[in-house]
C-alpha cells in the first residue's frame, strides 16, 4: 500500500504551494488559482521574483574559520560554535547550530520548488508576455535551480533531485537520493535550456540593466557550469561520469564566452589612498555598477560586510570581535615577490620549524617583507599600516607639482636582493614651522632597506652643490641626510642621521638649499621630527596583541584585511562584500582541468582566435596581482601544488578552500592543526615563536559533508526504510 504522508520535511514541503515573496503573497486559501498567477503579467513576475528569495546561503568570511585558514578569536568563548567545532563535538542533531551557514537543505529545495512551479506554469501565459520573454523568465528560473542543487551538492553530495511540482498524493516511498554526478548532469542541462533562450534584452542577456542588480545572467549560467564540473571532476566525487577532459571542454567554453562577452579581471589602480592595489580596490569596489567599472564579478550573493566591526582590530572604535584570524599557515602560503615559496613544509609534526626556501629570499627574522602583493591586501600583520593615508607632518605641508629630477636607488639588500629603483623627485610648495628659507622637492617613494643598509644614489642630472638627500624612516621618525657634494658630479656621500630599520619602509626626499636653514638654525646632525603612519602593533603588548582568551584580539597575530577599508568604523562603514562567482575562478577552473587533462602548458583553444594553456590561465591572474609567471618547464605533481597554492591566496577568506580541500580529499592533511605567531618586542628588536593550538578534532572523512537534519532522515527511514545519512553522521 502506498504511504502518502505530509511532513515537514522538505522534500514533502516540495509538493506545498507556499511563498513568502515581499511582492506576492500566494498563500493556498483559495483567494488565487495558480492559472489566476500565471494569466497576469505582473503576478507571473512577481512569482517569478520569488523565486530569488533568500534560499541560497551567502558565501561569509566565518567559513575561514572552518578550515585552515583562520583560527577564530572566539575559539575560547564559553557557548562559542567554534569551540564545538575543533573539538568535533558536532553531532548530525546539533551540526546546524555550529555550521557557517546551519544546514540550508531546507532553504534551498524551498526554492527549487518555487523554480518548478514557475517552470511547470510559464508557458501557459499567452497574450500578455512574448515568447522571447517567457524564454528569458524561464531562463532565469533554470538558472536558479541550477544554482540552488550546486550549493547542495557542495554540501552534502548527491541529493534527490525534483524537476516538477509534487502532488499532494505523492508517493514519497519512491523517491532516492541521486548520486554527486547525477545531480551534475541535472545542473548542466538546466543551464543547457537557460543558454537556448535567445541572448536578448527581452530574452537571457549579458548584460545588467536598471534595477537588474542580482539577476541570474548568461555569465551566472556558465560560471554554475564551470564549478558544477569541476567539483565532478575532483577526488571526493569522480566516479567515471565526468573525466578532467570533460571539464576542460566546459571550462574553456565558460571562460571564452566571458571573455568575450566584456568580462576582464579588474585591474583599476588605487586613488586617493583608498587601498594598496587593484586587487584590494576590488573587494572595496561596489559591483552594483551595471558592470561599468566592475566588470569580474560574475554574481554577487549578499551585500557588504562589515568586517570592521566582526573581525576587526581592537583600536577601531565600536569593533566587538576579532572573528577569523589568519593562521600561521595562510601566512606562510603568500610567495615571496619574486614567485618563491618562503615556506616549502614543516620539519616537524607541530608546524614549529619551517623548512625555508634558501632561493626565496625570505628572512624568519624579518618575516613579512617582500612577500607577494595580496598579502598586504588580505593580512594585518604587526608592522603592517593601519592606514593608508599620506604620511603627515605636524612641520610640513605638501602641494604637488611636476617631476623634477629621476633617480636611481642602489641598494645592496633592498627586497631581500640587489637591485635598481627608479623614481622621480617632485617639486613641492612646502611650509615649515618657523622656517626661513627652502623650497624642498619631495616625492613620497618607498623603498624597502635590511638593517643598516647603505643607499647609493645617482642622477640623470646633476644637483647643485650643498643640497641634500633625505632618508625618512617611518618607524623612528627620523631622518638620514645625504649631502651632494659635487655639482657636476652624480656622488653622494652620507652625511649624518639615523639608521635606517629594515623592519619599516622608507621614504626619500630632497631638499635644496643649506640644511641649517631648513631646520632653523639647528645643527645638520639633529633629526627632523616626521610623524609616523600608525602600525599594527600585534606583539606582546602592544595595542593589537595577541590573546588567546580575549575575543576582540587576535589568538594568532593576524588580523583579517581582506574587504576591509581602513576608512571604516562606527560612523562609516565602507568595507566591501564577497563574491558567490568571479572571472578570477573561472580562470582557476579551466588551469585546474586543463592541467590535469592536456598539461600545464599544452595549449587549448577556448574559441576562434583564442588559445589558452592552464599556465596562461593562472599567469593571466598572477599578472593582476604583480607576481611573476610560473615557472617553465614544471611537471604536473610541482605545478598541482602551486596551483593549489595560488588558488588559496587568490580565493582567501572567500568560502573557497573550505570546500577545495574536501573534493580534493586533502583535508587530514590540512585541518588537523594550525598555528600561530607570538612576537615580543625587546631591546634587540622583535622575536618571533611559532606556536600551534590544540588539535582540531574535525578533519575525519564524515566532516567532508554536512549531515542531512536528523530529523528528516528520521522520517524518511520511517517512510522508506532508506537511510539517507551521510557517512560518519549516524
Amino acid at each position: 500500500m502506498k504511504k502518502y504522508i505530509f511532513l515537514f520535511l522538505t522534500i514533502v514541503a516540495l509538493g506545498i504551494l507556499s511563498s513568502c515573496n515581499d511582492q506576492l503573497d500566494l498563500d493556498p486559501d483559495g483567494r488565487i488559482t495558480m492559472e489566476q498567477v500565471f494569466s497576469e503579467r505582473y503576478r507571473t513576475m512577481g512569482y517569478l521574483n520569488s523565486c530569488y528569495n533568500n534560499y541560497c546561503p551567502e558565501p561569509h568570511m566565518d567559513r575561514s574559520s572552518f578550515c585552515d585558514e583562520a583560527e577564530d578569536a572566539d575559539n575560547n568563548t564559553s557557548g562559542s560554535k567554534f569551540i564545538n567545532w575543533y573539538s568535533g563535538a558536532v553531532t548530525a542533531s546539533t551540526f546546524p547550530n555550529y555550521s557557517v551557514d546551519g544546514s540550508p537543505w531546507t532553504s534551498l529545495y524551498e526554492g527549487i520548488r518555487k523554480c518548478n512551479v514557475f517552470l511547470d506554469n510559464i508557458w501557459s501565459a499567452t497574450a500578455y508576455a512574448s515568447q522571447e520573454e517567457k524564454q528569458g523568465w524561464a531562463a532565469q528560473a533554470h538558472t536558479l535551480r541550477a544554482l540552488y542543487y550546486l550549493q547542495l551538492i557542495k554540501r552534502y553530495g548527491g541529493v534527490p533531485i525534483i524537476d516538477k511540482p509534487l502532488d499532494t498524493d505523492h508517493d514519497f516511498t519512491t523517491d532516492t537520493k541521486s548520486s554527486f554526478s547525477e545531480v551534475v548532469k541535472f545542473i548542466l542541462a538546466d543551464c543547457d535550456s537557460a543558454l537556448a533562450a535567445p541572448a536578448t534584452s527581452d530574452g537571457f542577456h549579458w548584460e545588467i540593466y536598471n534595477n537588474q542588480f542580482g539577476m541570474m545572467t548568461r555569465a551566472v549560467t556558465y560560471a554554475i557550469m564551470s564549478e558544477a564540473v569541476t567539483y565532478a571532476a575532483s577526488p571526493l566525487y569522480s566516479d567515471g561520469t565526468f573525466s578532467w577532459s570533460d571539464a576542460t571542454e566546459i571550462n574553456k567554453e565558460a571562460l571564452y564566452q566571458c571573455l568575450t562577452n566584456d568580462y576582464e579581471l579588474f585591474n583599476n589602480a588605487p586613488v586617493d589612498y583608498a587601498a594598496q592595489n587593484a586587487y584590494a580596490l576590488y573587494f572595496l569596489t561596489n559591483s552594483n555598477d551595471q558592470r561599468s567599472v566592475d566588470k569580474e564579478t560574475i554574481y554577487q550573493r549578499g551585500g557588504q560586510i562589515e568586517v570592521w566591526k566582526n573581525a576587526g582590530l581592537p583600536t577601531t572604535d565600536g569593533m566587538e570581535k576579532a572573528g577569523p584570524c589568519p593562521t600561521q599557515e595562510m601566512v606562510d602560503c603568500y610567495e615571496m615577490a619574486n614567485g618563491e615559496a618562503p615556506v616549502v613544509g614543516y620539519s616537524d609534526a607541530d608546524h614549529l620549524q619551517p623548512i625555508i626556501n634558501s632561493k626565496s629570499g625570505y628572512d624568519p627574522e624579518n618575516p613579512y617583507e617582500g612577500r607577494d602583493p595580496r598579502f598586504y591586501a588580505s593580512i594585518y600583520y604587526n608592522g603592517a599600516r593601519r592606514t593608508l593615508d599620506p604620511p603627515a607632518s605636524a612641520a610640513m605641508k605638501f602641494t604637488a607639482s611636476s617631476p623634477f629630477y629621476s633617480v636611481t636607488a642602489l641598494c645592496p639588500s633592498w627586497g631581500n636582493s640587489v637591485g635598481n629603483l627608479t623614481f622621480s623627485l617632485y617639486e613641492w610648495n612646502v611650509d615649515y614651522e618657523n622656517s626661513v628659507a627652502g623650497t624642498p622637492l619631495y616625492k613620497q617613494v618607498y623603498v624597502n632597506f635590511g638593517d643598516g643598509q647603505e643607499l647609493s644614489l645617482s642622477f640623470n642630472d646633476a644637483l647643485p652643490a650643498g643640497d641634500y638627500i633625505w632618508v625618512l624612516d617611518n618607524a623612528t621618525e627620523t631622518v638620514g641626510v645625504w649631502k651632494w657634494v659635487d655639482g657636476t658630479s652624480s656622488d653622494v656621500s652620507y652625511y649624518s642621521g639615523a639608521q635606517v630599520d629594515g623592519n619599516h619602509r622608507s621614504r626619500i626626499a630632497y631638499s635644496p638649499g643649506n640644511l641649517e636653514e631648513i631646520v632653523n638654525g639647528a645643527t645638520q646632525q639633529t633629526p627632523v621630527q616626521i610623524a609616523p603612519s600608525p602600525v599594527v602593533s600585534s606583539y606582546v603588548g602592544g595595542a593589537e596583541e595577541i590573546s588567546l582568551t580575549n575575543r576582540t584580539h587576535t589568538p594568532t597575530g593576524y588580523y583579517l584585511r581582506k574587504f576591509n577599508n581602513w576608512r571604516s568604523g562606527r560612523n562609516n562603514s565602507a568595507d566591501g562584500s564577497i563574491r558567490l562567482f568571479r572571472l578570477a575562478e573561472l580562470y582557476l577552473n579551466f588551469a585546474e582541468s586543463a592541467y590535469q587533462s592536456e598539461g600545464p602548458e599544452a595549449k587549448v583553444t577556448l574559441g576562434p582566435g583564442m588559445t589558452m594553456s592552464a599556465a596562461d590561465a593562472v599567469n593571466a591572474i598572477r599578472a593582476r596581482a604583480g607576481m611573476p609567471d610560473f615557472p617553465n618547464g614544471m611537471s604536473k605533481d610541482d605545478f598541482e601544488k602551486k596551483y593549489r597554492n595560488e588558488r588559496r591566496v587568490e580565493l582567501a577568506f572567500e568560502g573557497h578552500r573550505y570546500f577545495d580541500v574536501r573534493r580534493w580529499k586533502i583535508l587530514d592533511e590540512t585541518d588537523n592543526l594550525v598555528s600561530g605567531m607570538e612576537i615580543t618586542n625587546g631591546e634587540s628588536g622583535f622575536t618571533y615563536k611559532r606556536f600551534k593550538f590544540d588539535n582540531r578534532n574535525c578533519s575525519a572523512d564524515k566532516w567532508l559533508l554536512y549531515p542531512i537534519n536528523q530529523d528528516d532522515v528520521s522520517k524518511v527511514f520511517g517512510i522508506s526504510g532508506n537511510d539517507w545519512q551521510n557517512p560518519g553522521w549516524n
